[in-house]
């Protein structure tokens, strides 16, 4: 019988998990879903972060856990399927106040489905159709600006979807009411502009060392999740398929979990590791 989890990732630095490809000017873009174009960290890069924790953390059930190293790769499969992780709020800069966690209808229908799957109960939440123009907030009605755009607030009840959508960021306290302030639904082509346009683009450049200049065609561009961006990801655990082995889907995900103890729940994702990027917190959304 497998066992589910429901990670919640908070984003504490930027992410720069890489899609390995330029685009246009961008010459390190992010990893995006081909059909949408969202952000994401597809499920093989998270996996091995969680493996490359295991492995730091000298994990005895490494191997029914994520199974064993390349070059006996033919022996058994891990026991843990991982997801990708999926994007839930997006931080984007607004003239309204420091910024704003934007979502909407169909990023939210998506996570609740996930949620179901993973036996997370989710709360009904109605929301209102909404204009190309047009943004929900729980404050009062009001003029919203997000990047360049100008949007009419229309006050809205989001309790019940704040009350969810806090669970995904457990270990951060006061999330719920930071949210109730900062959060905005927005229509889902305006959110598809945003989650293409509205994330950081950096320049780097390459120093010599003998001249202390700048190393000729050293200039590229790299694309980053801005922390605070809240993603989810999808656990799923079954008995251990190592011969000899009689360990459940429960021992494999209780042993997953335990990479995250309370006092240190951090996983790191993407690239530029050395200079801190990719620290994420990570919390249980069917944790009480």
């Amino acid at each position: 019988m497998m066992k589910f989890e429901l990670l919640g990732l908070y984003a504490e630095t930027a992410i720069h998990a890489g899609a390995g490809t330029s685009t246009g000017v961008i010459d390190l873009p992010i990893m995006r879903e081909a059909h949408t174009g969202w952000p994401c960290i597809f499920g093989s890069a998270v996996k091995g972060a969680l493996r490359a924790k295991a492995e730091q953390a000298r994990l005895e059930t490494l191997h029914d856990v994520f199974g064993p190293d390349t070059k006996n790769a033919s022996e058994h499969a891990g026991a843990l399927a991982v997801g990708d992780a999926r994007l839930l709020l997006l931080p984007v800069r607004s003239l309204t106040s420091h910024f704003k966690w934007v979502t909407c209808p169909a990023l939210i229908q998506r996570a609740a489905a996930d949620a179901r799957r993973m036996g997370v109960a989710v709360p009904g939440f109605a929301l209102p159709a909404l204009e190309d123009n047009a943004a929900l907030q729980s404050g009062t009605s009001a003029t919203l600006y997000l990047e360049e755009f100008q949007l009419q607030a229309q006050q809205t009840d989001l309790e019940a979807l704040i009350g969810w959508l806090a669970r995904f960021v457990r270990q951060e306290e006061g999330f719920a009411t930071r949210l109730a302030q900062q959060l905005v639904v927005v229509h889902d082509d305006m959110f598809a502009h945003l989650a293409q346009y509205a994330t950081p683009v950096n320049p780097h450049i390459a120093i010599k060392n003998s001249s202390n200049t700048v190393k000729r065609d050293a200039l590229w561009y790299e694309e980053t999740l801005p922390p605070e961006t809240v993603l989810y990801v999808t656990l799923a655990a079954s008995p251990s398929r190592k011969p000899g082995s009689e360990r459940s889907a429960e021992q494999i995900l209780q042993a997953t979990l335990q990479l995250f103890p309370q006092e240190a729940p951090y996983l790191q994702l993407g690239g530029n590791e050395t200079v801190g990027m990719g620290w994420c917190r990570v919390s249980s959304a069917l944790g009480v």
